[in-house]
């Protein structure tokens, strides 16, 4: 019986320089998706999938993203029971209410293996989950939950999968070279980190979210800066996979994914979800039929 994953870690120390000016005091993880900030769509995926502490790993000018799942101020209650407006009031309660939030500063070498590694304190000895906070999959049922019925199954460690349809987009993922195991989880024989299409073994990227087990704190302390002089987590799970520890990848079922790293298509995923809100999106989609774009 693989012991029950109980917390999740989301890295967010990112200094958003692809977002620059903006970011310059703005997290990129508080980029607003119509009316809700990048990350609490990941935070909303982790509880949706029963988990109930998380931790976020932040660093410099990143206190945004602890006010926005504080609760809610004095002021800005009274301001919304004054105007009437209960229902938002009730939404924005909520919000500190989801989980059990624990916050954790980063320290070390850049990369994205060091927030991983702020988090051990917290973690101490058991399995964990990761997701990133800048970039979220909408799915039925949700990732994490379909991550964990494999965890559950095989134990180990477990990557989120998607199919990436366009080859010069392979460069942007670490891409897995798999052996199938049963339909939608593949054994991982490694990844490959950002690799040249022609370098790329398959088109199946794993990143985004991870189930890790404790014993991944020893390997991201041994393991040698890579690509860039950076602590890569990939590096560190391939030490595990030399040490026997096996590794799969979970093709998402019913699922979309919804890349905010980059400004082009964190435009993309806001333009596609305001369609699908229902406050606006009969508006919204009118709006972009009348725009001349041929101009």
């Amino acid at each position: 019986m693989n012991q029950k994953i109980r917390k999740a870690v989301i890295p967010a120390a990112g200094f958003g320089t692809r977002f620059l000016p903006q970011t310059k005091a703005l997290p990129k993880e508080m980029l607003p998706i119509v009316d809700k900030p990048v990350i609490q769509y990941v935070v909303e995926e982790i509880v949706a999938s029963g988990l109930e502490d998380i931790v976020i790993v932040t660093g410099a000018m990143k206190r945004a993203i602890e006010d926005h799942f504080d609760t809610p101020n004095a002021d800005l209650v009274r301001n919304l029971e004054a105007g009437g407006k209960l229902e938002l009031l009730e939404q924005t309660k909520k919000i500190s209410e989801m989980a059990n939030f624990i916050y954790v500063r980063q320290k070390g070498a850049y990369g994205n293996g060091t927030p991983v590694l702020a988090a051990e304190s917290v973690i101490e000895n058991e399995p964990f989950a990761v997701l990133w906070g800048d970039e979220f999959i909408y799915s039925t049922p949700p990732r994490l939950s379909q991550m964990i019925k494999v965890y559950e199954e095989y134990g180990g460690i477990v990557i989120s999968g998607v199919r990436i349809e366009k080859k010069e987009d392979l460069k942007r993922y670490g891409i897995a070279d798999i052996t199938p195991v049963k339909d939608k989880v593949f054994k991982i024989n490694s990844i490959i980190e950002k690799p040249s299409p022609e370098e790329a073994p398959s088109n199946l990227a794993t990143h985004g979210a991870y189930i890790l087990p404790p014993e991944i704190f020893g390997a991201l302390k041994n393991v040698q800066p890579g690509k860039g002089g950076e602590i890569w987590l990939v590096d560190a799970i391939n030490l595990l996979k030399d040490q026997g520890v096996p590794v799969y990848a979970v093709e998402i079922e019913n699922g979309k994914y919804y890349d905010t790293g980059n400004k082009l298509e964190y435009m993309k995923t806001v333009v596609e979800l305001a369609l699908q809100h229902p406050d606006i999106n009969g508006e919204f989609k009118q709006f972009l039929k009348d725009l001349d774009l041929d101009s």
